[in-house]
Parts: structure tokens; sequence; C-alpha cells
């Protein structure tokens, strides 16, 4: 059996605590989620880009946070950014810092004479 990290840990333990249900979609929901899949299902040309490691392991866990697949998230992001529906929410996951270190305080560095 496949080890479980941290993330999965977390989501197993508020599952098993109760604080995860399912729960039936609205048909409101449904409408938005039969409209996404229509958008996204109209993909006719294939692009290839690097990313950095931590950036694809965020975009991940943001994704597995969204229920979906990471590059389908991808191109959803790209399609509201053309569209300028782009609006940013906050996460519940722990943001990375521009440095790559997730939730430290910075350090004052004292310069030597």
């Amino acid at each position: 059996m496949k080890k479980i990290d941290k993330f999965e840990k977390e989501i197993l333990k508020a599952y098993e605590s109760g604080e995860l249900v399912s729960a039936k979609p609205t048909k409101e929901d449904m409408a938005t989620f039969k409209k996404a899949a229509q958008a996204t299902s109209l993909k006719d040309r294939r692009v290839n880009i690097r990313l950095s490691s931590p950036d694809l392991r965020d975009i991940q866990s943001r994704a597995l946070e969204e229920g979906v697949p990471y590059q389908t998230l991808i191109a959803s992001v790209l399609h509201k950014y053309v569209s300028g529906r782009l609006v940013e929410k906050k996460s519940r996951l722990t943001t990375r810092r521009a440095d790559g270190i997730n939730g430290l305080a910075s350090r004052k560095t004292r310069s030597h004479s």
C-alpha cells in the first residue's frame, strides 16, 4: 500500500471524524459543472510548458482541493484569465512564499562589517 502524505492524512482524519460528508450538488451546481465541462472539452491544441517542481506540487494540491485533475485546473485558470473572469480566492492550503519556504517567518540577517 502506498504511504500517504501529511495532506492526505489530514483529509482522512477529517473524514473519519465526520467533518467531511458527501453532498449532493444543487441544480445550479450541476449547471455550472456542465458548462465548465463543455468549455474544457473543446480542446483541440496541445501546449507543453516547463514549471518549477514547487509550482507543480502547489498546482496539484490546488487541483486536489478542487477535486479536478491538475491539467484541467491549469486549462481552466488559463481560460478564465484570457476571458477576463479570473478571480482569486483564498485557499485553505498553506501558501508558499516566493523563496519556497512554507509558512516560516523570515529571518532578519545582520550585515557583517
